[in-house]
């Protein structure tokens, strides 16, 4: 730790530990089930069938932006976007995929082509940047693609990928830190470019599965995005995506002289598995229709006390958007996002009100709800690159996205924590409210770098992301498990799903408000740890 982080640290913990005791005792049971209820009647709108999903670009997207909007002034807050309103508008370009319509084949060294189905086997990604027309490459497998020689550990050493498909296994070397892994995963397709591929794909293995490959298969009819401005993309034009059926994968690696299973047993295990060419290559057509929309993040202001600091912001962000109308699971149709991320939302609402009602804090506070975290953390990228205050004085940000409160709150996770000063703080708030951290107990699944905090870590602001903790094989650890399989980006993620606990939640944004409150009135802004795999380079 560096001494300036030390500094930091040690006046932080001071500070938290003086902390008045609005901040720091816990509400009386009624006005905590108040809260929990104006938490619960929040979402109930923005997961309601009039908001139509809540799809980026969209009718009901609005009008979920109006209520927000309208919550932002019964709080009594300050508009925060362009031109004095709540707004900044966002332009996205969008493209959709006609799975159905679309070809592919492996072609092996003997000419002979064995036909791929799209849809069923290859789903061609819609996101990150229009895909090419056409592509016919050689494939060649690189492990787990991650791109970290500094860490010594190195993927793309040693094989040719210009002109070639990379092939990429789930998973990591387990001597390497989750955060370390994520951000490479993050920033694969620019470095895979670079190098000279011109495409990816994705295997998971059935173990590491999140989504099913059916409920996947449904979601691939969705229409895709990426910011309209082209120096905003992390992918290039024309680089081909796309992702393998779980069962299907050991087609990829016919004649190869690997079984796909023993890959599949390495990655599972977190042991080095190897790089080498595929003894087939792939030919595809795409078949895509492109499109424009816009939609606004919507950001809210809470002036500070102090006359140096109030210049700085602390930023609780969540995400708006979600999936829209899709494909119809068991008759509905409608995916209403009610834990992701109105939850999440509804959250930054109730902290936003618990600040505003206590002391006032000595650094401003931006509340910021973004569109597009379902295409790819667009919104907040957006808002990270051309924030509507000086970047500079952006110093900190605090993510709600989907805490799933469906257990009595006993731990946290706080993704990021190892990486900044925020972290320590983190411990000591959840040490004085009875809590502890526990680590995020699924690294390989990148939770981290596919919440909209990310965003703002990538524009080198220290942030923090909440969940309720769990630990491997607990009975919240097959809640979570089974939450995902079931409700996660389906209809059935509504206001009608049992098992939430809304008092819990409340629970959650206190913790996160006492984080807010420190790191408001601390004199020394968060810094990054020397150690951070986040950490700019100077």
């Amino acid at each position: 730790m560096n001494a300036r982080a030390r500094r930091t640290l040690l006046s932080g913990l001071a500070l938290l530990a003086a902390m008045p005791a609005h901040a720091a005792d816990p509400a009386p049971d009624r006005a905590m089930q108040a809260r929990a209820d104006v938490w619960w009647d929040d979402i109930s709108v923005m997961a309601s069938d009039r908001m139509e999903g809540r799809l980026t670009g969209s009718a009901g997207y609005d009008r979920a932006a109006d209520f927000v909007m309208s919550r932002f002034r019964a709080e009594g807050l300050l508009p925060g976007g362009e031109g004095g309103t709540f707004k900044q508008a966002v332009a996205y370009d969008t493209q959709t995929i006609n799975q159905a319509a679309s070809t592919a084949a492996l072609i092996g060294a003997d000419g002979k082509s064995h036909a791929i189905p799209v849809g069923p086997a290859l789903l061609i990604a819609s996101g990150g940047a229009p895909r090419p027309a056409t592509i016919d490459a050689p494939l060649v497998f690189i492990g787990y693609g991650l791109h970290l020689p500094a860490r010594g550990h190195d993927d793309f050493a040693g094989v040719d990928l210009k002109g070639k498909i990379a092939v990429v296994i789930s998973g990591g070397p387990v001597d390497l830190p989750g955060p370390v892994k994520a951000a490479a995963r993050a920033a694969r397709a620019t470095a895979l470019a670079k190098a000279g591929a011109v495409g990816l794909i994705s295997l998971v293995t059935p173990k590491q599965v999140e989504i099913p490959w059916a409920r996947q298969q449904l979601l691939a009819t969705q229409t895709g995005m990426f910011l309209a401005e082209p120096a905003l993309r992390d992918m290039p034009d024309g680089f081909f995506a796309g992702s393998y059926d779980p069962e299907r994968s050991a087609d990829l690696f016919a004649g190869s002289g690997h079984a796909y299973s023993d890959l599949v047993a390495l990655a599972d295990a977190s042991k080095p598995v190897p790089t080498f060419a595929l003894a087939q290559r792939m030919k595809a057509t795409v078949s895509a229709t492109h499109g424009h929309v816009t939609a606004p993040n919507l950001i809210a202001r809470l002036p500070g006390s102090d006359p140096k600091l109030r210049l700085q912001y602390v930023v609780l962000s969540a995400h708006l958007d979600h999936l829209g109308i899709g494909e119809p699971i068991a008759g509905h149709r409608i995916y209403n996002g009610a834990m992701d991320d109105a939850s999440g939302v509804a959250s930054v609402l109730d902290v936003a009100h618990r600040l505003h009602r206590g002391p006032r804090l000595k650094r401003s506070v931006l509340f910021v709800i973004v569109a597009g975290e379902e295409k790819g953390l667009l919104g907040s990228t957006y808002f990270a690159r051309r924030p509507t205050v000086a970047k500079a004085a952006i110093v900190a940000d605090l993510n709600f996205d989907m805490p799933l409160p469906l257990w009595p709150l006993k731990t946290v996770i706080a993704g990021g924590e190892g990486q900044s000063t925020l972290g320590a703080v983190a411990r000591q708030a959840a040490a004085a409210q009875g809590l502890a951290l526990t680590p995020d107990p699924l690294p390989n699944r990148n939770t981290f770098t596919r919440t909209d905090q990310f965003s703002f870590v990538r524009a080198g602001i220290p942030a923090l992301a909440f969940k309720f903790g769990f630990v491997l094989n607990s009975p919240q650890y097959q809640i979570e498990h089974d939450w995902r399989a079931l409700r996660y980006h389906s209809p059935a993620d509504d206001i009608t799903q049992p098992g939430v606990m809304k008092v819990e939640a409340i629970k959650l944004d206190n913790f996160v408000a006492r984080i807010a409150t420190y790191v408001a009135n601390d004199p020394a802004a968060p810094a990054w740890l020397a150690t951070s795999a986040f950490k700019p380079e100077s």
